[in-house]
């Protein structure tokens, strides 16, 4: 097949869609399929040969966090360019509701679109805004894949209609089989923690983590936080206790093959989200690599975690919970081992080869059901919504 993907969130920055689409464009190049992804991002970045830059985006606050989108009328005709010159067999548009490319492809593409939802937000200023308009383009779509239970939610209750639950995808073995690093490696008496996100966005939940460090602290006094993610550690740091601010060890943005490494060596991961995760990939990852996983009770998280069979579950935003919770753990070795080795079996329920399967089925089925031809010139329709056209 010619498929075209697209991600409505920069290139430049790293985030769970992104990998998502990254990680889905290079399983279905391996299985022989022509494919290319339109994103933004800017002129300077570097990007795989398969991607395509839609132009540089700007930081605007989406689902409770930053994302960096891209949007207007030469955006939109670069996009209508791109589908002609695609002449793709499907096209698959990840958060359509986002005002970016997915957007835009939305509205100029004619034939088998599919689209993938992986919000949970159930408040999206947004959506609210563009609602009407979004409707013309959210009618054809042939094809709607939520990445979980609250995804499919968000969509039954903002969308309307259904979609297929597909989780996202993690190529698990490259997780189990990562090196130790001796640097990130627990021991008896200094085991590591590790926590890896946006460290200065609340709804990644750093502080109720560093707000459990002093109860941990008091109880295991050698043990280390390793934070890996962008974001000013001062800032995350101030006011808390010296010990506290020891224990800590800041690595900063670190590359994909570090982050296997970093899961595959610590103890515990810890996952302190607050809210606003329809998923969790981080949680797989650190399945896959042997970690065990201690996270918030969201609704998200428990549907990773099989209710805490495959990793153990605190009540959200509860610091002294999280405390105990993972000093029971540190203190009984073979419930940690474990809790590890279900979550690693757990994990192989995401791994690539079953997801890409599932959505390309998704693929397959909307082809059948239209008139076999690619999208192309005569299959594209102007975007002219800055006029007020449709």
């Amino acid at each position: 097949m010619r498929i075209g993907l697209v991600s409505p969130y920069s290139f430049d920055v790293p985030g769970g869609v992104q990998l998502h689409v990254r990680d889905l464009a290079e399983y279905l190049v391996g299985r022989g399929h022509y494919v290319e992804v339109l994103a933004p991002s800017e002129p300077d970045t570097p990007l795989p040969p398969y991607v395509v830059s839609a132009g540089s985006a700007l930081p605007v606050p989406y689902n409770g966090s930053v994302a960096r989108l891209t949007f207007g009328p030469v955006t939109a005709s670069r996009v209508t360019r791109w589908i002609e010159r695609g002449r793709f067999d499907v096209l698959h548009v990840h958060e359509p509701v986002s005002p970016s490319v997915s957007m835009l492809a939305m509205w100029a593409a004619e034939g088998p679109i599919v689209a993938t939802f992986h919000t949970s937000n159930t408040k999206s200023r947004a959506l609210l805004a563009v609602g009407p308009m979004l409707q013309p383009g959210l009618e054809k779509l042939m094809g709607r894949i939520a990445v979980s239970a609250e995804a499919r939610r968000f969509v039954h209750e903002h969308i309307g209609g259904d979609a297929v639950i597909i989780p996202n995808g993690v190529y698990v073995d490259q997780f189990a089989n990562a090196p130790v690093n001796p640097a990130w490696q627990g021991t008896d008496d200094r085991p590591t923690l590790a926590f890896l996100g946006r460290i200065e966005e609340p709804r990644k939940g750093l502080h109720v983590l560093l707000n459990a460090m002093p109860a941990l602290l008091a109880a295991r006094p050698g043990l280390r936080l390793i934070v890996a993610g962008p974001g000013d550690p001062k800032q995350v740091l101030e006011g808390r206790p010296r010990n506290v601010i020891d224990a800590c060890e800041f690595l900063g943005t670190i590359s994909d093959a570090d982050k296997q490494s970093f899961l595959r060596s610590v103890d515990c991961y810890i996952a302190p989200n607050t809210g606003g995760e329809s998923f969790g990939i981080i949680l797989v990852e650190a399945m896959s690599a042997g970690a065990a996983v201690v996270a918030s009770d969201i609704r998200a998280f428990r549907a990773v975690l099989d209710d805490g069979w495959a990793g153990a579950l605190f009540a959200n935003e509860q610091p002294d919970e999280l405390a105990d919770v993972v000093l029971e753990l540190l203190a009984n070795a073979a419930d940690r081992l474990q809790l590890a080795a279900q979550g690693s079996r757990r994990a192989r329920r995401f791994d690539w080869s079953r997801v890409a399967s599932d959505v390309f089925s998704v693929y397959e089925t909307v082809c059948a059901a239209t008139v076999p031809t690619r999208m192309g010139r005569s299959d594209v329709r102007p975007v002219r919504w800055w006029r007020g056209e449709s």
